[in-house]
């Protein structure tokens, strides 16, 4: 069983970025080296990797730690707001603009604009955001008085902004100017030695939510699952199926873990989002059960025991074959989910 990380390990954390891989702790060390230096920063990863907890130690470690951090996510707002939102308005501007608004740049003064999900800003806005970093000055929307700022911007994207810049979509010039320094997040699939250490922290802080006294610990065969997930959602999927195990868990060991919510045999055909993955995972249901050493046949070893041993492999094969599902494990063997779990309970100890 796995729980707490070992004391000797040598483990970095801040706040939820929490890892001892190489991968996790040279990112770090990127991090830290380009804080302290007053020149913007792009951050580029996939979702859920935790772009804004970079941004965050960027802003922390940098001599502006103790002036403001602003944070605007582009991807949330319509491209006719965010002109509006980045430098302010005027009163007049446009309709329903009643009085003056400060927008985040100003907010920002002397201290850090993150701007996460950068891709989105439209072109006009990209330029009006050029100025600023190239002469800390811009006008309000509606306005003609030149609003000067001291701002550091940090961006952070999963786009191509290097494609987009080719199409004419994101100006060449800007992505120059904020690309002083570019750092890439590593996916968690490249951080696997970080998986256990994340999912302790996070089944340790859902125990308290849920106010009980101790986190249940993770069984052998429900980390090497974690471990084998694609985790595409990154850490923040991570987040949500550790959380779902622990609420679920009624005991203080974890031996079940659901990676797909919506997965149900009462689910109508077709029309659970787990759905379309059906056909590529029958697909690569060969190669899965060709990975899974079979026991070997010995006429010198009694019945029985041999009869033990290919059970619980097949157990084994059905189990990885459906991401641990234990229903659909069933139906993978033909037995029903009593019969399944029968034998689950008679074999826990060889299968944990």
């Amino acid at each position: 069983m796995y729980g707490e990380p070992s004391e000797a390990a040598d483990v970095t954390a801040i706040g939820d970025a929490i890892g001892q891989s190489e991968a996790f702790l040279a990112f770090q060390e990127q991090l830290s080296r380009v804080a302290p230096v007053d020149r913007p920063v792009l951050i580029v990863g996939e979702r859920g990797t935790g772009k804004e907890l970079a941004a965050k130690r960027l802003h922390f470690l940098s001599g502006r730690w103790q002036e403001p951090l602003v944070e605007l996510n582009c991807a949330a707002l319509s491209p006719t707001l965010i002109e509006s939102e980045l430098f302010g308005h005027e009163p007049g501007a446009f309709t329903g603009a009643t009085g003056r608004r400060r927008g985040r740049f100003e907010a920002a003064d002397g201290g850090t604009l993150f701007l996460d999900e950068l891709g989105n800003i439209p072109v006009p806005v990209q330029e009006k955001i050029l100025r600023v970093v190239e002469y800390g000055a811009f006008e309000r929307v509606g306005g003609s008085e030149v609003v000067r700022v001291d701002v550091r911007i940090v961006g952070a994207t999963n786009a191509d902004l290097k494609g987009l810049a080719d199409d004419g979509r994101f100006m060449r010039d800007l992505l120059d100017r904020l690309s002083f320094e570019v750092i890439y997040v590593p996916p968690l699939r490249e951080r696997k030695e970080d998986i256990l250490l994340l999912a302790t922290h996070f089944a340790g802080r859902m125990a308290v939510e849920l106010g009980r006294s101790n986190a249940p610990q993770f069984s052998d065969r429900v980390v090497k699952a974690m471990e084998n997930h694609p985790w595409r959602g990154n850490v923040r999927e991570l987040k949500n199926v550790v959380e779902r195990a622990v609420y679920r868990c009624a005991g203080d060991r974890i031996t079940e873990i659901e990676f797909d919510p919506f997965r149900s045999p009462f689910a109508p055909e077709g029309t659970a989002p787990g759905g379309r993955d059906k056909d590529a995972a029958a697909a690569k249901a060969p190669e899965i059960c060709a990975a899974t050493e079979m026991p070997p046949v010995s006429l010198d070893e009694p019945f029985l025991d041999a009869v033990r041993r290919y059970e619980i492999a097949l157990i084994c094969a059905a189990l990885e074959e459906t991401r641990y599902n234990q229903r659909q494990a069933a139906e993978r063997l033909g037995l029903t989910y009593h019969q399944f779990r029968g034998l689950y309970r008679k074999y826990a100890g060889d299968l944990e």
